[in-house]
């Protein structure tokens, strides 16, 4: 069982949120922003990446965006910090904010059975009436969001992924990727352990139009990306996506084709499986606002905040690194840092609030090979941080 870490906002750190620190003090946002530009040209002129954006949102509220690098290296295109990438996983917070909308209405609670909510489901019981799904009759919404319930990816099933490289462009039903790992067996029993797992929130986001009758992007956007002005987020729904620009998979792109996931516009594949699992493609400007808003608690509720902050230990992650609802936990020279990071074929994102310093930063790459990039993502995120600080 790994073991259960609480960091609990007090009303004194709430009050510390409130007020700027004065690391940034005497240093204006041209300041910032070149130094976090050259942050970017510095990793690029050491990596193999075509390009990469950052999104940086000061104490102030001051926010900008960098780039670097090209969005097509065969046509030879400027990267601009306005270019959408797929975010991956980082989409989950979304999602995770939504339920939290509606955990704060009395609609669903964070303790409730899954089976509450999915036991009519026509899959959900064997003729014996025992729960097909992997601990299914003890599983909660909050294991859901915290990935300990003992559900895996289902995308990791190699059946699946016969069968997506087969037909590309299905269009993919919930029901149909939850069945790859019904009548399976759990690495651990609900609440006992922490495997990270895009199934979790397959079902959560079946929880949420179950119970609210819509489209949980209709949903998001109404509630989430409009009231927050987060123009540049849009679903990753299908083929084509505005504004989308080049993605480089290399040699292994889990989903096969070549390098380059784009032809002629297209995406080489439906990116529509992902759904609750991630499902947008943004901005790293809109990441680094997003990131400000969700953790300082504007997209729900702050009275939830504690909880969402109430992690578990999340090995998988690295050394110290927490899971809570839809935020990985990490401690870092410059204090708590909260955020997500993603990954999808031709594109790496990560995205981070430091709360002692009230800035948000964003990072995205058009590659998805770690090693063309040099750094991982979280320590590229942590450099940018620093140097809006002015520690580096």
């Amino acid at each position: 069982m790994h073991t259960l870490t609480r960091q609990v906002l007090t009303a004194a750190a709430f009050a510390a949120m409130a007020t700027p620190l004065t690391a940034q003090t005497g240093t204006g946002p041209a300041a910032v922003r070149s130094r976090v530009q050259a942050v970017l040209d510095s990793l690029h002129a050491h990596g193999r990446f075509a390009g990469a954006t950052a999104g940086v949102v000061l104490a102030d509220g001051t926010s900008f965006g960098v780039a670097v690098g090209e969005s097509d290296s065969v046509a030879n295109v400027p990267m601009r910090p306005t270019d959408r990438m797929l975010a991956g996983s980082v989409g989950k917070t979304f999602f995770a904010a939504l339920a939290l909308q509606l955990v704060h209405e009395g609609r669903i609670a964070l303790d409730d059975p899954l089976s509450k909510y999915l036991g009519s489901e026509p899959w959900w019981l064997d003729e014996n009436g025992n729960a097909r799904l992997p601990n299914g009759h003890d599983i909660t919404l909050r294991m859901l969001m915290n990935h300990t319930s003992g559900i895996v990816r289902y995308e990791f099933d190699p059946d699946f992924t016969a069968e997506f490289t087969r037909d590309p462009y299905r269009v993919w039903k919930p029901a149909e990727q939850i069945a790859y790992v019904l009548d399976t067996e759990p690495p651990f029993a609900a609440g006992q352990g922490w495997d990270y797992s895009d199934t979790n929130y397959i079902l959560l986001g079946l929880v949420i139009e179950k119970v609210t009758g819509r489209s949980a992007y209709d949903l998001i956007r109404t509630r989430i990306l409009e009231p927050l002005r987060l123009t540049n987020t849009v679903p990753s729904d299908a083929p084509v996506i505005p504004g989308l620009v080049q993605g480089y998979a290399g040699s292994n792109n889990p989903f096969g084709g070549a390098d380059a996931v784009l032809v002629d516009g297209r995406l080489a594949f439906n990116p529509q499986f992902e759904w609750a699992g991630g499902g947008f493609a943004t901005t790293a400007l809109d990441l680094a606002r997003w990131a400000r808003d969700l953790y300082e608690g504007r997209a729900f509720d702050p009275s939830l905040l504690p909880q969402v902050l109430d992690g578990v230990a999340a090995r998988q992650l690295g050394r110290g690194a927490r899971y809570g609802l839809g935020a990985i936990i990490r401690d870092t020279p410059l204090g708590p840092a909260w955020g997500h990071s993603g990954f999808f074929p031709g594109y790496l994102t990560e995205m981070r609030y430091f709360p002692d310093h009230r800035i948000a930063v964003a990072f995205q790459v058009n590659t998805s090979d770690g090693r063309a990039v040099g750094r991982s993502t979280s320590a590229i995120v942590q450099l940018l941080g620093e140097a809006v600080v002015g520690e580096r």
